[in-house]
């Protein structure tokens, strides 16, 4: 059989060959005459899997290696026959690291404990689940908005969308991008929403960028609207807005979920959907070779500090938010290089915590996080 690849999906080169033809190309590079004779079309968000791509080929398989999945044209492919896969869930801790990064850091810069502040988390699926229980962790309020979760269980653990806009100090966003239907999410966030929140309420998008109105979020930061923002995701990548950019507080370049370990668990999920479709005697793979972190062991002295504080050290002992927002602000041209060649980074449980002082409460919030504490 024959199978084409994204050339960036990681840990994947050198599995498959033993029963396929493999072929690895840049994602924006796979086009119709190349996958012409494929069996199977491995990709990731930048390969739009679409009539026009697929037409006349013999692909029948498609797997992406990501949560998103609005780069296929699901209908298309169902009405041809092609199966189609996603990896739902793969990247969700990595999101958790990511929020727990930019939020402790702007607790820092504007000393705002975050202790007793609302979070209003929109969309609470794999992603959203997983900030939930950070933000709970952390000691914060948190609301709820789902609307296909509120229909499913009932609205008891969710609130509307405007009251999460008009009680929440801070709005993160984790919903995918549907673009029409009940639950479209295309410009959910727009100028009339927008006047709706809570006066000086942070902004904080890590989901798609076109969940976002560019030209409204810009209003809203001039007026004060929104105290600020933080954007992982932008309309019309790679070409970002570069005013919108200079007025955030942190802006990154589309990587809130690029963790080693999410990676790893998106290839995983695909290699082993492929495996499963076309019968291949591959069974619950997974990356032998995930690096493990340079200072996997964290020397952290809780005496005299906050809460906070220990948690601040230990989050971004795993990572330097802002080393991915200065990147990006020196070269934001460099938008694909940056998410192309993204650096090591390894979530929460690969690390333990030697922690001298500190409360029983922060131990246990550690360990919440995932991280061994000695």
């Amino acid at each position: 059989m024959k199978i084409v690849a994204d050339d960036k999906i990681p840990f994947l080169k050198g599995i498959l060959e033993q029963w396929a033809d493999v072929t690895y190309l840049p994602g924006d590079k796979i086009s119709r005459k190349l996958i012409a004779d494929a069996d199977a079309l491995l990709t990731r968000t930048r390969t739009k899997c679409t009539e026009e791509l697929l037409a006349g080929t013999s692909v029948r398989f498609i797997g992406t290696a990501t949560i998103g999945f609005d780069h296929i044209d699901t209908q298309y492919c169902e009405k041809q026959g092609i199966t189609w896969t996603n990896a739902p869930g793969c990247n969700s801790s990595s999101v958790q690291q990511y929020i727990a990064a930019a939020l402790l850091k702007m607790s820092a810069e504007f000393r705002q404990p975050l202790r007793g502040r609302v979070l209003g988390i929109i969309g609470v699926g794999n992603v959203g689940s997983k900030v939930q229980k950070l933000a709970s962790l952390m000691g914060m309020e948190v609301l709820l908005n789902d609307p296909p979760r509120e229909r499913r269980e009932g609205g008891r653990n969710f609130v509307t969308l405007l009251e999460v806009l008009e009680k929440s100090d801070i709005l993160t966003l984790h919903v995918p991008l549907n673009i029409v239907g009940e639950d479209s999410t295309w410009h959910l966030v727009n100028e009339k929403t927008l006047k709706k929140v809570k006066k000086g309420a942070w902004l904080v998008n890590t989901s798609r960028g076109e969940v976002a109105d560019t030209a409204a979020i810009k209003k809203a930061l001039l007026s004060g609207r929104i105290g600020g923002a933080i954007l992982d995701v932008w309309e019309h990548e790679p070409d970002i807005d570069l005013d919108l950019m200079s007025r955030t507080f942190l802006a990154t370049p589309h990587i809130a979920g690029y963790s080693t370990d999410g990676k790893a668990n998106g290839t995983s999920m695909v290699v082993n959907a492929l495996c499963r479709h076309f019968n291949i005697p591959l069974n619950n793979w997974y990356p032998e070779d995930v690096p493990v972190p340079d200072h996997p062991m964290i020397p952290l002295d809780g005496i005299g500090k906050s809460e906070e504080d220990i948690l601040r050290e230990a989050v971004s002992h795993t990572y330097n938010i802002d080393e991915d927002n200065m990147s990006l602000r020196f070269s934001p041209s460099d938008f694909e290089k940056l998410r192309g060649e993204y650096r090591l980074r390894r979530e929460f449980p690969a690390y333990s915590v030697a922690l001298n002082g500190g409360t029983k409460r922060v131990r246990k919030m550690l360990e919440g996080l995932g991280f061994k504490v000695v």
